[in-house]
């Protein structure tokens, strides 16, 4: 079998995880959030500190754990193979479903950069497109991906961080508070309803975790690209998009399917304005390369445990799991033509909701499992309980983030973990001497 001779270094690692958040996380969303009003800015604190409890869970798991499979091996300490392999297949699932969010997005603001009025039809037909040209990228191997999503991640991370700093010149207060409640949602609704959006940014801190056997140290660098990204990226999201209510009304934010470009046009004119649209396109495809990447990890790494079939296990000569893939970016394909929709951001926000809903559930696993994963470790008890407690907070958060996602996408992340369900009580259950895991000894 092949094997990857060249891995990712901490920057690397960090780079991607970065990219898989700002890359395609933030360049929709000040759209979603004008129709809650400024007071999102509450949505995005509640979103922050539960994403930096996550974060320090997944650092805290990524530094003691002394077992591969990310995530899965996470769960694995507590839930053994069925919380190893419903792990991995909701996380798999999301993130098939968050590839696609993610190409609609980048459809969106090409569309706008061009002046282009797709009908449904053209834009799943772009959406497949960038999905395979995202694919395809990644045959090149983990060095390969880890050096583009350096460059990329610039593209959205430069208007973003420009906004960030800069933009409180242009900031009007009054525009902002005009701005705070314009529908005059109660206020525990206004909260709930982009609490989902938010946490959808943040996806994508777990990715440190999941990618830890194409790492150098994982032991070392997990934790810290987990960590101080998430933190870093949470104060860049706050302070871009609040910035953001302030420097364009409400309404025009409310219609845009490119917010960022039209605030940039707003500032300087439309050639920068449609300047910033390419840039993000550019970034979001590097986000899309990144997350590509993610999902036929997951998938090799459970297929070479037994969990999977074989064929998303075999490797190139570049050690990529190619024919794994191909059979994805296929599925990706159907994903967006069974999601087609006249209006562009209701797609994005359907598939959005549903990819958070499944994506939230690896988060719970881990949370549950991360005390027996330290004391496995042999960690003192006073950093056991600190863990307990943690996890609790964290864990809480993640069921409030499910809540907020409302009853349709609840009902089809239950459809997901039943056919998870189905699917591990079929194959691995019946034959579990398949199974090549070496699960964790102490439960």
């Amino acid at each position: 079998m092949a094997k990857v001779t060249k891995k990712m270094n901490v920057w690397q690692l960090t780079m991607l995880t970065a990219a898989n958040m700002l890359g395609a996380g933030i360049i929709m969303l000040p759209t979603k959030l004008a129709q809650v009003g400024t007071i999102s800015v509450l949505s995005w604190l509640v979103t922050a500190v539960g994403s930096l409890l996550l974060a320090h869970v997944f650092a805290q798991c990524g530094m003691f754990t002394r077992h591969s499979g990310g995530m899965g091996g996470y769960a694995a300490y507590r839930f053994g193979l069925p919380g190893y392999f419903m792990t991995n297949f909701a996380y798999s699932v999301s993130l098939i479903i968050a590839n696609v969010a993610i190409a609609v997005s980048a459809v969106g603001y090409g569309a706008t950069l061009f002046g282009w009025q797709p009908h449904p039809g053209q834009i799943a037909a772009a959406t497949m497109l960038l999905l395979w040209v995202a694919g395809v990228l990644n045959f090149g191997g983990s060095r390969w991906t880890g050096s583009i999503s350096s460059v990329t991640v610039w593209g959205s991370l430069f208007p973003v961080l420009f906004l960030t700093v800069a933009g409180w010149f242009w900031f009007d207060s009054t525009l902002y508070i005009e701005s705070w409640n314009p529908s005059e949602t109660p206020f525990f609704s206004a909260v709930s309803e982009s609490v989902t959006l938010t946490l959808w940014a943040f996806l994508g801190f777990e990715s440190a975790a999941v990618n830890m056997d194409a790492i150098e140290n994982p032991q070392r660098d997990v934790p810290r690209a987990t960590f101080f990204g998430t933190l870093a990226v949470a104060v860049v999201y706050i302070a871009s998009t609040n910035v953001m209510a302030g420097i364009v009304p409400n309404l025009d934010l409310l219609h845009s399917n490119a917010p960022f470009g039209l605030t940039f046009a707003v500032l300087f004119g439309g050639t920068v304005g449609k300047i910033v649209m390419a840039m993000m396109v550019v970034s979001c495809m590097g986000a899309l390369l990144c997350w590509q990447f993610t999902l036929a990890q997951v998938f090799k790494s459970s297929a070479q445990s037994g969990v999977f079939p074989k064929i998303f296990g075999r490797l190139s000569k570049q050690g990529v799991p190619v024919n794994g893939t191909l059979i994805l970016l296929v599925l990706q394909s159907l994903l967006a033509l069974m999601t087609m929709d006249e209006y562009l951001f209701a797609q994005f926000e359907r598939l959005v909701n549903l990819a958070v809903v499944t994506n939230v559930v690896p988060y719970l696993y881990c949370c549950l499992a991360a005390p027996t994963l330290l004391r496995a470790a042999g960690l003192p008890i006073k950093q056991i309980r600190w863990m307990r407690g943690i996890s609790a907070l964290a864990l809480a958060y993640s069921m409030y983030a499910i809540y907020a996602a409302g009853l349709g996408a609840i009902r089809g992340a239950v459809i997901v973990l039943f056919i998870g369900y189905l699917l591990y009580r079929g194959t691995v259950a019946r034959r579990p001497e398949r199974v090549q895991y070496s699960l964790p000894a102490w439960k």
